[in-house]
């Protein structure tokens, strides 16, 4: 009997589309397993390929829907196969070692959605790495991935344009293109994006109008436009055009218009920036109906308002944001009075900036309700009247700005309130008063500025001894009397004193000597009296700027401020200062000396025109002195001047063999020999050893006279560049003074006992050893762990250090080595930045080397792990070198892991770790031994506050160490969002 089988068509092409999947993947192993016997091993006859491992297959067409390779050793290179996987949806290729380029054929996959290929070698026309750090413009062919929801190019090197193809994605719910170089215009075809949600093309350089198209996104969630160079308005209709709209960035550009008042309908609203552009008008008063908003940045050189007393009547409804944390309307027109009700915005609000405006009227005493405030700046208005008693309330408070304004009354003593409170400036109103006692409670002061008042009575005593890290003080331009408190020796890290101008009277105290970090320190227009003290040339190496004009001083001007080696302008005119002016250092410099007003002067560099110093000044005691000394030399004999001499130079010559003259480094006043060195190690015992650098090793030791314990870091003059790193931590620390640097004691250039060349630095002992010991040598540190607190800390201390060296010298200074062994922690915890022997000055501004520190592409500057890509390229030196290097150091705190653990290789690094995990759930790659406040307490308010910190310190390690410079974080934005988080951990 013949019997016949009768196979559906549909069955006969269902298997032929299967086969084709099958021959795709047998095809495209061979290309991957890169002849590694054992790789793919179930890819073979024997199963369906639906079972073969990494395969999924969908249930109606039994095609390949899913193909997830990610973390196999394999390392081959893909065919063009792949393309005929027709049905795929995903593709996830993450590290497997994948080589050569990407073939063209994935252009069919039309209904591919996710596509992860990030941690291999690909290269050619497609982005790699998760679609990152691809070099070149768009492919216009990704038009054609119809079924793609996700494209993320930002933060590459992207040029070009941006192809119009890129509207065809119907799919596409989120284009991220933000941190490139596109240029020309935005596409019209992208508002035919219908399911887009985030549109990211934030700092890019884009110009041209805003195509009316993109305001048909109507499922838009995130429009980020920012920092391009766009130009038109908005329109109308924002809250009909995108009703789904929950953050808004167009701030940085050219656009123009009044405000958008529709926004007040768009009731999703959490974020709003249209800072530096160009809008002008009255806000509406509507904006309360904005329930869900956080961030509301106005400000930066519009021209809201029209300076009428009406302007800030939107506040009233901005009470109604009871989310509302950042509020900014600086830098505009506002006129009118700060309405009472502004102690009615939200118990959230930690910043609040309406400076530059021209705003009168009193503060409402009523400000003091907002006690979540960090920051508050109402400086640059005309407000006037008294300060109110009650922002002594705002306990939270980091920074307080009031200045330029027309304040009157005194200063309130409720200030001493504000206990976290680092800045404060009230400089340029009308206070009147003495400086209250109750500011010595504000222990955190950094920086104070009460200068330009009326301000009167003696600088009071037992007050500045409790702000012993103020950096910068300025108290000049008032009517202060009596003299400097002898408790200003407590200011060890002062770097700036103003005094002048007030009716300060007495002898410039000695225990000023004791600020041994002074730069500018301006004490003209007093009355002042008695000599010129020694400590100025003796303590004060770091002087740069030293005024002393009009005031009473009468003495000779001493020959020891020729030492001073980074003084560049002295003046000393209006005293009564005699006899010869010296001709070294600043004095043979004319033009940075001011010495008229002084009768008296005689000598110095020609350019003075003053008369030649046959005798001393007619004073009659000094030449009756000076007559004594002559009969007595007269009387010595011959003989005897000739032993002496012949004994000085049998002693110098001895000396000379031994021990040559050690430069000091001009910030103290040791002086060392080698033999006193080597008895203060033990003769460099290695029990004395305590650590072993690049360039030498370290000893602890002790000296006779000295009653702090030093360590001497002694250079390996055998190891290349051991010499020339002497000479480069050398010159760096000449002039340098900072609560937050090594401090260095002295050096010393001379010769062993066995006549070889010795060359060592002498700092300053710091008892708690490195950060590095702290994060990874448990038995060292005690088995005690780094608190997070304490981790940001340190984190401020080396960015207070940081943001000193790059913009507080006068030469930049670029350290080359920023890792936590050379992070180094006092008694107390605070944290040092030192070793030294890589830094490089900087001329001519950011970004340029000096001529004798010009880097070479054959010299990597800086630690393995710690180094910028653009070291590693050849490119110079730069201080957004040591941003990078600090962005590793805070990632490295965070998560416990060296940048060179073994979990790094290939293309994953600790920024890309750290920045994939960002948005995930941050406590996955913390340092375990920060989860413990997770596990003591699980209150939620606790755990979210604390996560949020942790997150928050994670971003900052991630904007530092950004791959190209131009896109690393301000050293200066660091601090503040540094001191925001410890201001949160606090809470």
């Amino acid at each position: 009997m013949l019997v016949y089988y009768c196979i559906p068509i549909a069955t006969v092409a269902l298997s032929l589309s299967s086969e084709t999947d099958k021959l795709a993947l047998l095809a495209l192993k061979v290309k991957l397993k890169n002849g590694v016997p054992d790789s793919l091993p179930s890819w073979n006859e024997s199963l369906h390929f639906c079972e073969w491992q990494s395969v999924i297959c969908g249930r109606r067409h039994m095609r390949v829907s899913v193909l997830h390779l990610e973390n196999q050793i394999l390392g081959g290179t893909l065919g063009p196969s792949l393309g005929n996987l027709t049905f795929l949806r995903v593709l996830n290729l993450t590290n497997i070692n994948l080589h050569g380029e990407i073939p063209r054929q994935i252009g069919r996959l039309k209904r591919l959605q996710v596509l992860v290929i990030n941690k291999n070698k690909l290269q050619g026309n497609i982005p790699i790495e998760q679609l990152h750090k691809y070099r070149g413009t768009i492919p216009t062919w990704f038009g054609s991935m119809k079924k793609l929801t996700e494209l993320n190019l930002a933060t590459n090197n992207l040029v070009g344009t941006i192809p119009s193809s890129l509207g065809n994605i119907s799919s596409l719910q989120y284009l991220r293109l933000a941190y490139n170089h596109l240029q020309g215009t935005i596409p019209y075809s992208l508002g035919r994006l219908s399911n887009l949600k985030t549109l990211n093309l934030d700092s890019n350089n884009l110009s041209g109008k805003i195509p009316p198209s993109l305001y048909n996104l109507s499922n838009i969630q995130v429009f980020d436009i920012g920092g391009n160079k766009l130009s038109g308005s908005l329109p109308s209709n924002m809250h009909l055009a995108f009703p789904n709209l929950k953050k808004f960035y167009i701030g940085s550009n050219q656009i123009s218009g009044t405000f958008p008042s529709s926004i007040s309908n768009l009731t999703e609203l959490v974020d709003f920036e249209i800072c530096l552009n160009a809008f002008n008008g009255p806000i509406p008063l509507t904006l309360g109906r904005l329930n869900k908003l956080e961030w509301f940045n106005i400000g930066d050189n519009n021209n809201l308002g029209r300076g009428e007393t009406s302007d800030l009547n939107f506040l009233s409804s901005l009470t109604n944001c009871t989310q509302l944390s950042y509020l900014f309307l600086y830098r505009n027109n506002f006129g009118g009075e700060l309405p009472d009700l502004i102690g009615n915005l939200s118990i959230h609000l930690s910043y609040l900036g309406i400076f530059n405006n021209p705003i009168h009227g009193v503060i409402p005493d009523r400000i003091g309700q907002l006690i979540s405030l960090t920051y508050l700046n109402l400086g640059n208005n005309f407000l006037e009247g008294t300060i109110p008693n009650s922002i002594g309330n705002l306990k939270n408070l980091g920074s307080l700005n009031l200045q330029s304004n027309k304040f009157n009354g005194s200063i309130p003593a409720s200030i001493g309130n504000l206990t976290m409170l680092s800045q404060l400036y009230m400089a340029g109103n009308k206070l009147e008063g003495s400086i209250p006692i109750s500011i010595r409670n504000c222990t955190r002061l950094q920086e104070l500025s009460i200068a330009d008042n009326k301000l009167s009575g003696d600088i009071p005593n037992q007050t500045f001894s409790y702000l012993e890290g103020l950096i910068t003080l300025f108290m000049s331009s008032n009517s202060l009397t009596g003299t400097i408190p002898s408790e200003f020796s407590s200011l060890k890290h002062l770097s700036v004193l103003y005094l002048h101008s007030n009716k300060l009277s007495g002898e410039i105290p000695k225990e000023l000597g004791a600020c041994l970090s002074l730069t500018e320190l301006y004490l003209e227009r007093n009355f002042f009296h008695g000599s010129i003290p020694l400590f100025l040339a003796s303590s004060l190496k770091s002087l740069e700027s030293l005024s002393l004009s009009s005031n009473n001083l009468s003495s000779i001007i001493p020959r020891e401020l020729e030492n001073l080696t980074f003084l560049n302008t002295l003046d000393l005119s209006f005293n009564s200062l005699y006899g010869e002016v010296p001709t070294g250092g600043v004095f043979s410099n004319v033009s940075a000396i001011f010495l008229n007003g002084n009768k008296n002067l005689c000598g110095g560099i020609p350019q003075l025109k003053l008369p030649p110093c046959f005798e001393l000044p007619s004073k009659k005691h000094y030449k009756k002195h000076l007559k004594k000394k002559l009969i007595f030399i007269s009387v010595i004999g011959a003989g005897l001047i000739s032993f002496i001499a012949f004994i000085i130079v049998k002693f110098l010559t001895r000396k000379s063999k031994r021990s040559p003259y050690s430069p000091s480094l001009q910030n103290g006043n040791l002086r060392v020999t080698y033999g006193e060195l080597h008895e203060a190690t033990n003769g460099f015992s290695s029990s004395n050893l305590v650590g072993i650098g690049s360039f030498g090793s370290v000893y602890k030791g002790s000296l006779l006279h000295f009653e702090r314990p030093i360590v001497v870091k002694v250079l390996n003059l055998q190891t290349r560049g051991a010499a020339k790193s002497f000479m480069a931590e050398c010159k760096a620390l000449a002039n340098m003074k900072h609560r937050n640097l090594v401090k260095v004691l002295t050096c010393c250039s001379s010769v062993d006992y066995n006549g070889e060349d010795f060359k060592a630095i002498v700092f300053e002992f710091m008892s708690n050893g490195s950060l590095e010991k702290w994060l990874y040598d448990s038995e060292a540190s005690g088995n005690h762990n780094l608190s997070f607190t304490q981790r940001v800390d340190i984190a401020i201390d080396v960015a207070h250090a940081l943001d000193y060296l790059h913009n507080d010298t006068e030469q930049t200074v670029v350290h080359c080595d920023v890792k936590p062994s050379n992070v180094l922690l006092d008694d107390d915890f605070v944290a040092h930045l030192g070793d030294f022997g890589l830094a490089r000055l900087i001329h001519g501004g950011i970004g340029h080397s000096s001529n004798d520190q010009v880097s070479s592409s054959t010299v990597i500057k800086g630690t393995i792990g710690y180094v910028p890509p653009e070291y590693g390229a050849g490119g110079p030196v730069s201080p957004e070198g040591d941003i990078y290097s600090y962005g590793i150091l805070l990632l490295e705190m965070l998560t416990g892991k060296r940048p060179t653990n073994n979990m790094f290789y290939e293309n994953l690094c600790l920024h890309k770790f750290c920045k994939m995990k960002i948005s995930e759930d941050i406590l996955d790659i913390v340092d375990s031994c920060l989860l413990i406040p997770f596990a003591e307490d699980q209150t939620r308010v606790v755990e979210n506050n604390t996560k949020q910190c942790l997150m928050m310190f994670a971003e900052i390690g991630v904007a530092c160490s950004e791959e190209f410079p131009s896109q690393r974080m301000l050293i200066k934005d660091v601090i503040v969002k540094l001191l925001a988080i410890k201001q949160k951990l606090s809470c």
